[in-house]
């Protein structure tokens, strides 16, 4: 089944995809629902975000290639995990597909895009073994996780190198069906394809997060998990990115100048 969350005349509602087809429900697809009978046309939508997190988890350096990068920039922490360790990013930078990433303005020319897959967290869980941690994956959706690299560079945290308003869109949907392990992550800007590999090749996959995470953290329904990126592309203003990880879909959002009120 494919969920997507969409804006309902000023309301997020979820709805079910079939199709180029949306039914809107009334209710959660992590809790009880009911289609209410009206068929909407996907095109005709604004798509968000499709799950707001209580608890945003995030998986840095995940993927070799990505620190095998790291490391010939000179990125001192590029090394190989030993264990599955998570952080965190904000709710509010949070955008759904279509949606604009916006550049602040006070920023140079440092940001990146990162392609990502994210799992999405269908049930309460808690000391999670690694068959309830399996069974706890709702499904997945897509993320870019924006970074502006030399504000990650110069703060002490990644407080706005992360997590500025926009830099973390995600969707379009969740595919309660997708094996990302089988897939393939491709990333385009202006069409042109920058980055390129297998899903699957992680070091640490959800579950053995999962499993880490529960020992100490209790995940809720709708939590999600960024897996990390193996590729990284500059952006900037008038640039369309867009992330296909195959047998899911496709996230695109376009990069625009901060206004004067942003």
């Amino acid at each position: 089944m494919i969920w997507c969350r969409f804006d309902d005349t000023g309301e997020p509602r979820f709805g079910i995809v079939e199709g180029e087809v949306v039914l809107p429900v009334d209710g959660s697809p992590f809790g009880q629902y009911a289609t209410n009978g009206r068929r909407l046309a996907l095109a005709d939508l604004t798509l968000l975000a499709p799950s707001c997190p209580t608890t945003f988890f995030c998986v840095g350096l995940n993927y070799r290639g990505h620190i095998e990068h790291a490391a010939r920039l000179g990125n001192p922490v590029a090394q190989p995990p030993q264990r599955p360790e998570v952080g965190y990013r904000a709710n509010n930078a949070l955008i759904g597909h279509g949606s604009s990433i916006v550049v602040p303005a006070d920023l140079d020319d440092s940001l990146e895009a990162e392609p990502e897959v994210a799992a999405v967290i269908g049930r309460r869980i808690r000391h999670a073994t690694r068959e309830q941690a399996r069974a706890a994956i709702f499904g997945w959706t897509i993320g870019n996780d924006v970074s502006a690299r030399t504000w990650q560079r110069s703060d002490r945290t990644f407080w706005r190198a992360k997590n500025a308003d926009t830099f973390k869109p995600m969707g379009p949907w969740i595919d309660t069906e997708a094996d990302p392990a089988q897939a393939t992550t491709t990333m385009r800007v202006n069409g042109v394809s920058v980055a390129s590999f297998h899903t699957g090749d992680m070091i640490f996959d959800a579950v053995d997060y999962i499993v880490e995470i529960t020992r100490y953290i209790t995940m809720q329904p709708g939590d999600v998990l960024w897996m990390g990126a193996d590729g990284t592309a500059p952006i900037a203003a008038g640039d369309t990115v867009e992330i296909q990880v195959s047998g899911l879909g496709v996230l695109r959002n376009r990069v625009v100048a901060a206004t004067a009120a942003e």
